[in-house]
Formats: C-alpha cells, sequence, structure tokens
C-alpha cells in the first residue's frame, strides 16, 4: 500500500527500481526510463479488459518484462557507452586547449624568474604529449561507439579507458591552471594568462566531472559481468 492507503502500482514500482540501478548521463537515462514505462502500459493496455482490473494486467506486463534485475545490466551497458561517448568529446574538446597552454608557457615573457619559466615551459611539454594521447584514444572511443559499433562490437574495456584518459586529462588540466597562475604573476603579458588559466580551471571541472561519471558506469558493468559470470 502507498502512504495515502492505495495500492502500489506495479509499473511504478517496477520503473524506480531501474531508476535507482541505472547510472548514467541524465537525458538518455530519463529517455530510457520512459522508453521502457511507455512499453509497460502499453503492455498492460494490452491486456485490460472489462474482466481484467488494472493492477492485474500491470503485474502481468511486469512479469513478461522480466525481473528488474535482469534488466539492469545491459540498460546499464547502453547508458555506459553514452557516457563513454560524453567523456570523450569533453576530453577532444580539453585536448587542444592543453596544446595552447603549452604555447602561451613557450611564448611568455619572461625577464624575471627564469628558472621557474623554464621548468613551467618543460612542464608543458608534457601537458601536450598528454593531450595529443588524451585526443587520439578520445577520437577512438567516438569511432568505436559511433558508427564503427553498428559493425563491430563496442570493447569491454574502452569506457574504462575512456575514463582514465578522462582523469589523466583532468590532471593535467589542474596542472596547467597552477602553471598559468604563477606565470600571470611574473609574465608581462599577465592579462592573458590568468584568462587562460580561469580556462583552465573551468576545463578541469569539466573533464573531472565527466571522468568520474565514466568511471562510476565502467565498474557498474565490469562489477554486472562478474556477477553474471
Amino acid at each position: 500500500m502507498t502512504a495515502v492507503g492505495r495500492p502500489a502500482d506495479p509499473i511504478d514500482d517496477y520503473v524506480g527500481t531501474l531508476t535507482a540501478a541505472l547510472h548514467g548521463p541524465v537525458r538518455a537515462k530519463a529517455r530510457m526510463i520512459e522508453e521502457i514505462r511507455g512499453g509497460l502500459v502499453d503492455t498492460a493496455a494490452a491486456h485490460q479488459g472489462d474482466e481484467v482490473p488494472y493492477a492485474r494486467a500491470a503485474r502481468e506486463a511486469v512479469r513478461e518484462f522480466g525481473p528488474a534485475d535482469e534488466l539492469v545490466p545491459s540498460c546499464q551497458r547502453e547508458l555506459t557507452i553514452v557516457q563513454a561517448r560524453h567523456t570523450a568529446r569533453v576530453v577532444a574538446l580539453a585536448a587542444p586547449f592543453l596544446i595552447a597552454c603549452w604555447y602561451l608557457a613557450r611564448t611568455a615573457g619572461h625577464a624575471q624568474a627564469w628558472e621557474w619559466f623554464r621548468t613551467a615551459q618543460l612542464l608543458a611539454v608534457h601537458l601536450a604529449g598528454v593531450a595529443t594521447v588524451a585526443a587520439l584514444l578520445a577520437a577512438v572511443a567516438l569511432a568505436a561507439t559511433g558508427h564503427l559499433a553498428r559493425r563491430l562490437p563496442t570493447p569491454q574495456a574502452l569506457p574504462r579507458a575512456v575514463a582514465w584518459a578522462g582523469t589523466t586529462t583532468s590532471i593535467a588540466m589542474a596542472v596547467a591552471t597552477l602553471m598559468l597562475a604563477g606565470a600571470s604573476l611574473l609574465a608581462t603579458d599577465w592579462p592573458l594568462l590568468a584568462f587562460a588559466g580561469g580556462l583552465a580551471a573551468v576545463s578541469h571541472a569539466a573533464v573531472a566531472g565527466a571522468a568520474r561519471a565514466c568511471r562510476r558506469c565502467a565498474r557498474l558493468v565490469l562489477v554486472g559481468g562478474s556477477a553474471r559470470g
């Protein structure tokens, strides 16, 4: 019974279980849940008639769909692919910015604190390397989960690889933020460096959030696969 004394709706209970168990991009998850609810409602309507009350028809619809726990793994895999694509896009957008940080560190005026700038420039070279590798992996992930996914199965380890590429990129963005902030205190063209540092901080937050969500989705898929095995 519900809090107001009415019988619980089997379809609402089923959808609620799925909603609590699934994780992924908000819009993709909401769309998936709505499609499942629509399927359940249509199935219940097909069973319902003058002799069949709604509650019984809803229970029959839920029974035909199967236990929610059995539906979760396939739904979570789909949401994980969507999350991996989102993370790959964020990484692909952030990677060129890391290369731009490398360029700024190279060209920044350094009449003072030459040793500090030399260190920053060397660090920027490594950031550019991270950006290049991350961009390549992001491109592979987008291709593997896009048109290629229609012909070839998506590698199971890909979402996890994208998640850690995002994590590495977010760390590089944090380092770039600190590097640009320090450079802005010493360089002659400090307004440009300060502005770039602010953008790096915003990019770090975006990449870190996407990578964290991707790691969680990849972990859920891995746990689900181990449980079935």
